[in-house]
């Protein structure tokens, strides 16, 4: 079959956008250039254009480049467009008002547990947590929930980092030890869920219950949080138990049989 005529400059271009996807930060140009395979000066035309159209930024400090919010918008748009997110958001609102918390959904991204959707409870304290932020492993619900449902071969080097980064900090809210890590998902797992209590938000308590497709792998995860004065921390009460059964209804209408 013949391949069909496209712009062969908007796919050289978009090595460079692939490069900043596949980073773990901000590039120097020389460095971005050479990722995606051309001169610097080449490179540099390009995300001349891209700063245009606001697919990438480039901080004026450091000169780095990196996305920006235009392709977090199209990443956001993709993502939210999955099955599991829409069924999701179909039944978030209603299910925020019977718990009367905040509620999120969250998704496994290029870089970890990434929000693509936020339910805010009339209520709610303010949390400095937005759309498109990737939540730590270790610390938050969202991201032990998906570590201890993750492949343990693509988890693993990604918690070793985490952990390192803690250690350095001196945590002491987290895991001090990959055997402590691998004790807290053993829990998560045992329970069928995740729970942080002022780690990632000081005050602030956080579940996470996870949604499988038909293949058994975690679609998604189903996040509620609150303050730790007006939110039911108990597993079994009165905000773990609605949203335990809301994930595992959506559970079962993406195919997932336990």
């Amino acid at each position: 079959m013949k391949a069909r005529a496209g712009i062969q400059s908007v796919e050289v271009g978009f090595s460079l956008l692939d490069a900043l996807g596949q980073a773990p930060g901000p590039l120097m140009l020389r460095d971005l250039a050479k990722a995606a395979g051309m001169s610097a000066a080449k490179a540099h035309r390009y995300l001349v254009s891209f700063q245009r159209l606001q697919l990438v930024v480039q901080d004026g400090a450091s000169t780095r480049y990196d996305l920006g919010p235009a392709a977090l918008k199209l990443g956001l748009a993709s993502l939210s467009r999955l099955d599991a997110v829409k069924l999701a958001r179909e039944r978030i609102t209603g299910l925020m008002e019977q718990i009367g918390h905040t509620l999120a959904l969250a998704v496994w991204g290029n870089h970890g547990p990434t929000i693509v959707h936020w339910e805010e409870s009339p209520h709610a304290v303010t949390v400095n947590l937005r759309l498109g932020d990737v939540m730590p492993l270790l610390s938050s619900a969202t991201g032990r929930c998906f570590a201890a449902y993750a492949p343990r071969e693509a988890i693993a080097p990604l918690l070793k980092e985490e952990l390192a980064r803690a250690q350095k900090q001196g945590r002491a809210d987290v895991p001090a030890s990959m055997a402590e890590v691998r004790s807290a998902l053993d829990d998560v797992r045992r329970r069928g869920g995740a729970r942080v209590v002022d780690t990632l938000l000081p005050g602030i308590v956080g579940f996470c219950l996870p949604v499988f497709d038909s293949d058994g792998h975690m679609a998604l995860g189903m996040v509620a949080l609150g303050p730790a004065g007006s939110f039911d921390a108990e597993w079994d009460g009165a905000v773990e138990r609605p949203l335990r059964e809301a994930a595992a209804q959506l559970s079962a209408d993406l195919g997932y049989r336990a």
